[in-house]
Parts: C-alpha cells; sequence; structure tokens
C-alpha cells in the first residue's frame, strides 16, 4: 500500500484525480444527488480524466487508500477498462477493511460472469466472518444487480433462509438489512456510471 504523506507521486494524483470538489465523497452515491450545471459538470469533468488518466496512474491510485481506490475504480469503470479486471478482483478479496467495496462498481459495469465470480469469492470469504462488518452488504447487493442483468441466480445460495447472508446479518450491525433494497442503489450507481460511459465513448 502507498501512503500520500510519503508519496510524493500518489501526492499528486490526489490532487489531479481524487481531491478536486471532494470527487471520492461524490462518487460515494452524494453524486447521484446533483442536478443542473453542478452535475453536468460533475460528469464532464470524470469523464475528462477517465481518458486523461494513463494505465501506470491507475495502478498508483489502486495502490493507494478508500478514497484513492474508489476514484480509480470509477475512472476504470467510465473507461471500460476491463484490463483491470484482475487487479480490482484482487484488491475486494484482499479486502482489509470497510469502504473497499469500491470495486464493486467497475465489477458491476463490466457485467459479465467473470465479475460475478469475484464477488461471490469476497461473499465465500467474507460472510462467514461474523466478527468483520466491512463491504459484505454492498457486494452481495452488486450480485443481485450482475443477477438481473445476465438472467442468473448466483446471489440465491447466500439469500436462502438460515442461509451466509441471514447468519451474518443476524450477528452483526451491518447497516445494510436488505440487500434486495440496496440493489436499486447500485442499480442507480451503474446507471450514472453507464451514463458518463456513453460520454466518454462518443468523446
Amino acid at each position: 500500500m502507498r501512503y500520500a504523506n510519503t508519496d510524493p507521486e500518489l501526492m499528486d494524483l490526489i490532487r489531479r484525480f481524487v481531491a478536486p470538489d471532494r470527487r471520492y465523497m461524490r462518487l460515494g452515491g452524494s453524486g447521484l444527488r446533483l442536478s443542473g450545471p453542478e452535475r453536468d459538470s460533475f460528469v464532464r469533468e470524470l469523464v475528462r480524466d477517465a481518458g486523461e488518466i494513463t494505465a501506470a496512474e491507475l495502478g498508483i491510485l489502486l495502490e493507494g487508500g478508500w478514497r484513492e481506490r474508489r476514484t480509480a475504480c470509477w475512472l476504470v469503470a467510465v473507461a471500460g477498462r476491463t484490463e483491470f479486471r484482475t487487479r480490482i478482483g484482487e484488491l475486494l478479496l484482499a479486502s482489509g477493511g470497510p469502504y473497499q467495496g469500491s470495486p464493486c462498481i467497475a465489477l458491476a459495469t463490466f457485467g459479465t460472469g467473470a465479475d460475478a465470480d469475484l464477488l461471490c469469492a469476497y461473499l465465500d470469504r467474507y460472510l462467514p466472518r461474523t466478527e468483520l462488518v466491512w463491504d459484505q452488504g454492498v457486494v452481495l447487493s452488486t450480485l443481485l444487480h450482475l443477477d438481473a442483468v445476465l438472467g442468473a441466480e448466483r446471489a440465491a445460495p447466500y439469500l436462502a433462509d438460515g442461509g451466509p447472508w441471514q447468519q451474518w446479518a443476524a450477528a452483526t450491525t451491518n447497516v445494510i438489512r436488505d440487500p434486495r433494497e440496496y440493489q436499486q442503489v447500485v442499480a442507480q450507481l451503474c446507471a450514472f456510471a453507464d451514463e458518463c460511459a456513453e460520454l466518454f465513448a462518443a468523446s
């Protein structure tokens, strides 16, 4: 992991891509509430930066903290850079704490069975860990979204009565009580990412 306070290269990338207008916060969901010129500007700048950032710079951001990773995963999603799938899957599976579910937006927008496999690998590892309240709810909601896109039922075993999700949720203080409801938020985030991706492709 790289740390901005000791890494001038990472700090420069944070100044350019992560920190402006607290982008990393808006990419967490608050950007969905933007409207009018403010929204247009946010989308335009995100699309611009998705085109300007290099693969090497994305790799550096993915080695940073959750803010840097969240931003990098959105830039990857907007630009459709599926070559980062394996690295993003590795980061998701390694986790290391809350707010590490940022890879979900990239995997959701890639939208293939391979992406669902990575989400399932996370759930297989972390749903049994009832002492950890990390991103299990976000990941399961993203898997539900991919199921809807792909016409699959990969999430069903996790949601079965008495199954892994119920056991984990009953033992934790997780804020996502029903991943089916949060699936709607995932769908909204993906729709926003898809809108940006269309503008990126047309630019």
